[in-house]
């Protein structure tokens, strides 16, 4: 089936894909690429060499890092309240 802009949704003809009914292997978040940006940040040499030392995509292995301690801490303490 060829799809073009005239097709709507409802339109699909979706017949020789069969249907999913077990789901037990799917994985949450597989796909999941949350908005990345750009920015600047100082840190020590010792830690860059660290970083860079498991080979290409350091500042992945950071960003993990990172994640990895936001999450921890968020799982630790209690909701902050916002400052007035």
């Amino acid at each position: 089936m060829k799809r073009n802009a005239k097709n709507r949704q409802g339109s699909i003809d979706f017949s020789d894909m069969p249907e999913v009914r077990n789901w037990s292997g799917a994985e949450i978040g597989r796909f999941y690429r949350p908005a990345k940006r750009p920015v600047t940040i100082r840190l020590d040499s010792d830690v860059i060499d660290w970083l860079k030392s498991y080979g290409r995509g350091y500042q992945t292995k950071a960003n993990l890092l990172l994640r990895h301690a936001m999450e921890a801490n968020r799982s630790a303490q209690l909701p902050r309240r916002r400052a007035s």
